[in-house]
């Protein structure tokens, strides 16, 4: 260990050890796993799922769900791999946060130490990482970073082994970094590269939203749209067992079910908003969704839409405040949140008030997202054995 951190070579257990020994680390060994350079199993395939069973409560589920998206993508950039979400109980990489004794042989031990630990490309609890709950993980540069350690973690999921460069993400000892740009350096995209080859334009982030998208390649759009890649919606949002879309005037509904899609404009199916949505959430407790435009937003029940619209201001909005990007509902803490420019707000169903200390910056909460969001939603599997959340982002 004292060679492997360019320590004296002592063999004794001295200061210098012991200090290096109670730093923030992976729990991956050092020496016993490694490797020479691109000696480590790989994966047999360059598509590879992943699945969150289990999210930290330290930060809100749809936070977690954005880093996790940011460190897959840091390793999807520097390859051909691509990631894509399990929409079921098995994954290539699954993804849970525990604390002590977790099922495998590799119990945490608290705050501090040991922070994370993976497995290696293989079947079973292969290419699995698991976070110490225990942990006091953030989204911020201080403190510590889930992206950050996220990333490293996943690069033993790939069969990455450990560096004993300082400037190396393989490095075990965890550091703050910037997390702007690319945590890699030049000694990571060798070994990947080593493992998977070099980049390829087909390699890259599958994001969550896509998996859903290619039922909304209906008759209205021309073979141009359904190949832009910057196509965008007004909004999407959840009703009951449907998703529906809206896109200048007209809008789809697909039932989650049999799959099957309708569509049409949107005046035929609320005659009170004819074009132009600018949001939509549902509150599924509440069996009801809100469909904004411009100032105002209407409430709507099975395709039934209250015929006096609201003022956005009765919300708690501040004046200045005339209209809403996009929005979505959190239904496990009940909050609605609300993005306007770079910055979203929360808003409490049950008390139907703002939470204080917002707005906050959208790039600050969803790292690797900036500016406006056209739609975004969230999409509660409850077919699988334990509940999947995943928090669907459209960008502009």
């Amino acid at each position: 260990m004292q060679t492997f951190f360019h320590l004296n070579a002592t063999g004794l257990l001295d200061s210098e050890t012991l200090a290096t020994m109670k730093v923030p680390r992976c729990g991956v060994p050092d020496v016993n796993n490694y490797r020479p350079l691109g000696q480590w199993n790989r994966w047999s395939r360059n598509t590879l799922t992943y699945r969150i069973s289990t999210y930290t409560s330290r930060l809100p589920s749809f936070t977690v769900n954005s880093l996790i998206v940011s460190a897959l993508k840091v390793w999807s950039d520097a390859s051909p791999l691509k990631f894509e979400p399990a929409y079921g109980p098995n994954a290539d990489i699954g993804i849970k946060f525990a604390k002590k004794a977790h099922g495998d042989t590799f119990p945490f031990d608290g705050p501090g130490g040991t922070l994370a630990h993976a497995f290696g490309p293989g079947e079973g609890i292969g290419g699995d990482v698991h976070f110490d709950e225990d942990e006091k993980w953030t989204a911020e540069n201080t403190g510590l970073n889930l992206y950050l350690v996220a990333a490293h973690e996943f690069g033993h999921s790939l069969g990455l082994s450990h560096s004993s460069n300082p400037s190396s993400l393989m490095y075990p000892k965890y550091k703050t970094r910037k997390t702007n740009g690319s945590p890699l350096s030049n000694e990571d995209r060798q070994m990947v590269t080593r493992l998977y080859g070099p980049v390829s334009s087909s390699g890259g982030m599958h994001y969550p939203n896509y998996p859903y998208l290619h039922y909304f390649f209906p008759r209205w759009l021309t073979a141009d749209e359904k190949c832009n890649l910057n196509l965008t919606f007004d909004a999407i949002t959840t009703l009951g067992q449907s998703i529906v879309i809206f896109r200048k005037r007209k809008m789809w509904i697909r039932q989650l079910q049999t799959s099957k899609v309708k569509e049409g404009l949107i005046k035929s199916f609320l005659p009170h908003i004819k074009s132009d949505i600018d949001a939509a959430y549902e509150v599924p407790s509440q069996k009801t969704a809100n469909i904004f435009k411009g100032s105002k937003f209407w409430s709507v029940t099975n395709l039934k839409v209250r015929k006096i619209p609201t003022k956005i201001s009765e919300l708690g909005f501040p004046i200045g405040v005339d209209q809403i990007d996009s929005a979505v509902h959190i239904e496990e803490t009940g909050k609605t949140l609300f993005f306007i420019g770079e910055n979203y707000w929360s808003y409490d169903e049950f008390t139907h008030t703002m939470d204080n200390g917002y707005p906050e910056n959208i790039s600050g909460a969803f790292p690797g997202i900036s500016g406006k969001v056209d739609a975004v939603f969230e999409l509660n599997d409850n077919d699988s054995v334990q509940r999947l959340t995943e928090v669907q982002y459209l960008l502009s």
